[in-house]
């Protein structure tokens, strides 16, 4: 079947990680792209990217809609995403997969992985860190977006809370950690703090208690307190501080000038330990141990140089 040449289409679980990524690469390569989110039925569910008879129908009426009429170009992330695009490059569609599809890359055009998973192959991209939307583009328009924040006192500390992981505990202990830490560190300018999905129920609350009153804060937790400022915390920062357990949200964070310091680096392990000590290596960031201080950084913007990689191997 010969594929759309002027459609291009993202596919994605629907969490949140892997759309942004998705998207980020779409935006990045100039494209506007249909989203899809895959509604995956049993057994494909459990066994993707590994095929079985039937898989037309293993996702849902959306990538059945896709599977009749392929797009020219298909970028997925995440392991339901994996099977799509690859039952779509039997369809005609180049594919793109981001993330380690954990079985053999030759089975998709492009993957691309980060650095710190150890994929290689010929048609293997690697990036530090994540794709993430952050640009200068961006970054203007969320000053845009959040004008209240430029009066804000200076140096402003943007904070931005995660949660624990397989490879790193951030619990209340942690939290209060955290918090002492900034109370040491951040005594001058303003602070800005939001929560991620994965913010523990009780850090939050504690959070709350600590920070809600403080002058010249701004604190954001849930839909409660108002849009989600997280795009113009980093677009307004003069300094971040980041917990460690989030390979995107540091992406993020190390898109921006601000330079980057991350709370306990030294209690991460395994694969995302690999990629703190990239970047500590290549002095993007600094642990927070004592004060806050400036220093100088250039803005890691790896999307950009993927897209630029991605149009040259498919796009000609």
């Amino acid at each position: 079947m010969t594929a759309d040449s002027t459609r291009l289409c993202t596919l994605t679980d629907g969490h949140a990680g892997n759309v942004r990524q998705a998207q980020a690469l779409a935006r990045a390569l100039g494209q506007a792209a249909q989203d899809i989110v895959l509604a995956p039925h049993a057994p494909w569910r459990w066994l993707a990217p590994r095929k079985l008879p039937g898989s037309a129908q293993a996702f849902g009426p959306a990538f059945r809609a896709a599977w009749d009429a392929p797009p020219a170009l298909a970028i997925g992330c995440g392991r339901q995403a994996a099977l799509a695009t690859r039952l779509l490059r039997e369809r005609g569609s180049r594919v793109i997969q981001i993330l380690d599809p954990r079985i053999d890359p030759s089975h998709w055009d492009l993957v691309i992985a980060p650095e710190h998973d150890g994929l290689t192959g010929p048609n293997v991209l690697t990036l530090l860190g994540s794709l993430n939307p952050v640009d200068e583009a961006w970054l203007t328009d969320a000053r845009a977006a959040f004008p209240a924040f430029a009066a804000l006192p200076s140096p402003r500390t943007a904070t931005l809370v995660g949660g624990g992981s397989a490879h790193y505990a951030f619990d209340i202990a942690a939290f209060e950690r955290l918090a002492a830490r900034l109370d040491e560190a951040a005594t001058d300018g303003s602070l800005l703090v939001t929560t991620s999905r994965r913010t523990p129920a009780d850090v939050v609350a504690a959070l709350r208690q600590r920070f809600a009153s403080r002058a010249d804060t701004v604190l954001w937790c849930d839909p409660s307190d108002g849009p989600n400022p997280y795009a113009g915390l980093l677009a307004w920062a003069d300094r971040i501080v980041c917990t460690p357990d989030s390979v995107n949200m540091l992406s993020e964070a190390c898109a921006t000038a601000a330079p980057v310091q991350v709370f306990e680096p030294e209690r991460v392990g395994g694969r995302p330990r690999r990629f703190l000590d990239a970047l500590q290596q290549r002095g993007r960031i600094r642990a927070l141990n004592g004060a806050i201080t400036p220093f100088a950084v250039e803005p890691l913007r790896e999307t950009a140089r993927i897209a630029a990689d991605v149009r040259a191997r498919l796009m000609r």
